[in-house]
């Protein structure tokens, strides 16, 4: 009887206790992977009140603006993120502004060279034509500003319209709408007398 209570009260208590240990290193190690992915996805740098000037052929193309910028380079596609918001202003071959987009957040996919602008996208241009949308993408190959988004734009004259796809040059000057519907303001001197 003495080996049963030997193995009751001590053998079976330090079995109880090892696998304990055990399926605990197991967790452990399920938490330092996590832990570890985590860290894979956090930016390897960060800066703030960041300044850009974008040029071509030493010639001066856009201006961007943002308080917060987050560089992920450790990733499969690096990417910069842009939380805080951002502002792009473009210039014209003799550095007159052409056209502004801001927004709430921005990400540049740096493979593409597209910058994807989202919440609360406004663009303007010198015509005082106003762009809004949810999402424009700034392709800085092809200096397109395109959209698969609802895009409403209001012209000068109070003109309004919208449409389901939008495509651009950078400074918003030159645009074209797909499947466009809207009020449109016409002068009476422009309406042909019958």
């Amino acid at each position: 009887m003495k080996k049963a209570n030997l193995f009751t009260w001590l053998i079976l208590p330090l079995t109880i206790a090892g696998a304990g240990i055990l399926t605990g290193c197991e967790n452990d190690l399920k938490d330092l992977q996590k832990i570890s992915a985590a860290e894979v996805n956090k930016p390897v740098t960060s800066y703030t009140n960041v300044d850009v000037i974008y040029s071509d052929s030493a010639k001066v193309k856009a201006h961007m603006t943002a308080p917060l910028m987050m560089d992920y380079d450790s990733v499969k596609q690096p990417y910069t993120e842009m939380p805080k918001g951002v502002k792009v202003i473009f210039y014209g071959p003799d550095l007159n502004e052409t056209g502004t987009i801001t927004a709430k957040y921005a990400v540049y996919h740096k493979q593409e060279k597209n910058i994807v602008l989202r919440n609360n996208v406004v663009g303007t241009n010198v015509k005082g034509e106003t762009f809004t949308s949810d999402e424009l993408i700034w392709d800085q190959n092809s200096k397109q500003v395109t959209s698969n988004t609802l895009v409403h734009v209001r012209m000068a004259d109070g003109t309004a319209l919208d449409g389901s796809s939008f495509s651009s040059d950078e400074g918003l000057n030159h645009w074209k709408f797909g499947n466009a519907h809207g009020d449109i303001n016409v002068k009476s001197q422009d309406i042909p007398k019958q």
